[in-house]
């Protein structure tokens, strides 16, 4: 769509917009939908079936209709829709297309557009059909950019989400450095795949997973030797160490010093 030539549009006179009728509906035709139809709600309530799925529908929701969609329709009579119909063919077959429906985030600008477009073609306005391919082409740039923008922002809440998630871990590892902390069973707390858990963890974290649980013992063993008044054997104990000899090389590799030293 962004590469679409605007000329490559091609206009229909079937276009307006339009408050419904209190009996409005839209029945399902007994051919489907021949060309493109841009469909906005400016305002009122109702549902919209789109190939059987069903949307409830007000103020700021947007449809693109594709040739061959079955659509119907029909609203609350009490508070009847207001909405502006478009329709179009394509020359080409454009790489890229709005999606089915999108809810506009920021309406404002996308409904100048479309009044605009109406206005062109009720007071016959001088190269109304050329203004209004290049209308309509921005009107197509306004809902990619507004799902470009929707699926960052879904992305960005993902990548937060699952930054917390593992330092969520990271925190439980610190209070609990004795446990037998395997990446499965970490990987399992997190609701994420071990490899993919442990690419994460290393980026956010800066450890490997097995390094940072030594890292989080040998701190911890740090304080008991320091504040407590274990002995090196007791503090090894207590972080789950049953070899005092392999206690103390991790020690020293990690602290450059004999945990009998510090003690």
């Amino acid at each position: 769509m962004l590469e679409i030539n605007p000329e490559d549009f091609d206009l229909k006179p079937a276009m307006a917009t339009i408050h419904c009728e209190p009996d409005w509906s839209w029945k399902r035709r007994n051919q489907p939908m021949p060309n493109f139809d841009l469909f906005y709600v400016w305002n009122g309530a109702g549902t919209v079936l789109l190939n059987k799925k069903t949307y409830e529908v007000e103020k700021g929701h947007c449809f693109l209709f594709r040739p061959g969609d079955e659509i119907e329709a029909f609203h609350d009579a009490q508070n009847p829709l207001v909405l502006t119909y478009i329709h179009f063919d394509l020359a080409n077959n454009p790489r890229l297309l709005p999606g089915p429906h999108r809810v506009l985030g920021d309406p404002i600008s996308f409904e100048s557009l479309l009044s605009r477009y109406v206005r062109l073609f009720l007071v016959h306005t001088y190269g109304a059909e050329t203004e209004g391919k290049l209308i309509l082409k921005q009107l197509m740039i306004h809902l990619l950019r507004e799902e470009h923008e929707s699926l960052s922002k879904v992305m960005n809440r993902s990548s937060r989400q699952l930054e917390e998630s593992i330092l969520e871990i990271a925190n439980y590892i610190r209070q609990h450095p004795a446990e037998p902390h395997t990446v499965r069973d970490l990987a399992e707390r997190a609701h994420l795949s071990e490899r993919y858990f442990s690419r994460k963890f290393k980026q956010i974290i800066g450890h490997t997973v097995k390094s940072y649980v030594v890292h989080c013992r040998i701190k911890r063993a740090e304080h008991l030797l320091h504040f407590t008044g274990m002995n090196v054997t007791e503090a090894a104990r207590a972080l789950g160490y049953r070899d005092l000899h392999f206690f103390s090389r991790q020690f020293k590799q990690y602290t450059g010093k004999n945990p009998s030293d510090i003690r």
